[in-house]
């Protein structure tokens, strides 16, 4: 119980705290239309950057499994950190879809709010079919973004039984027995890629509709 008393009151705080951001930045005009705008923005660049970094990860495995000879730990401390970097824009790309929704949340419920203090029976009409739209290409946006997000996982896993493998083995036969995994990584990583595309150019298409009057 108690437990679950803390929860309740740090939900309490982060939503009172999101609620005070809003109304400070209405204040000089930056409305939560604008910040959803900025943060679909700001997903969409760090799935950007999160692409670039799974493709390094892919060029060093490549790397790995041509290695004749040389210093082996070297190669290894590359793709590790490759995994690490891959790792860490996977949890930014997560930690900003999940911004989106905060806010996404806020608007559409503001707008329900406002639609119902309409007097004007076509305007109501209008506004309440602007936010059906707005709604549909929303969650068609964040199931894009979600399925992007998910494909990450597999990878990120993969990427990181090679990196151990190689840590526990540096030798000519770990080399080889990665040599069988490769085609696997490279397949999902080329999957991945094109659905963080696809994710990529919804957002895009999203955001002109949010910024066409």
């Amino acid at each position: 119980m108690r437990k679950l008393l803390v929860i309740v009151a740090v939900v309490g705080l982060l939503t009172a705290c999101q609620s005070a951001y809003y109304a400070a930045a209405e204040k000089v005009g930056y409305h939560k239309r604008d910040i959803l705008v900025d943060r679909v923005e700001d997903a969409r660049d760090a799935q950007q950057d999160a692409e670039e970094e799974f493709q390094s990860a892919l060029e060093q495995l490549s790397e790995l499994i041509s290695f004749d000879g040389g210093e082996l730990q070297a190669v290894y401390e590359d793709l590790s950190d490759s995994y690490e970097q891959s790792l860490a824009a996977a949890e930014t790309v997560s930690s900003r879809i999940d911004a989106i929704g905060d806010v996404s949340e806020a608007l559409f419920a503001e707008w329900e709010t406002e639609i119902e203090e309409f007097s004007n029976a076509r305007f109501k009409s209008e506004s309440s079919a602007k936010l059906r739209e707005t709604k549909r290409r929303y969650d068609k946006m964040l199931a894009v973004m979600r399925k992007s997000e998910q494909r990450m996982q597999p990878v990120l896993v993969a990427l990181k039984d090679n990196v151990l493998y190689l840590k526990h083995n540096l030798n000519a036969r770990a080399v080889a027995a990665l040599k069988v995994e490769f085609g696997r990584i490279e397949k999902d990583i080329a999957a991945l890629v094109a659905e963080m595309r696809r994710s990529i150019a919804s957002s895009n298409q999203f955001i002109e509709s949010m910024q066409t009057p």
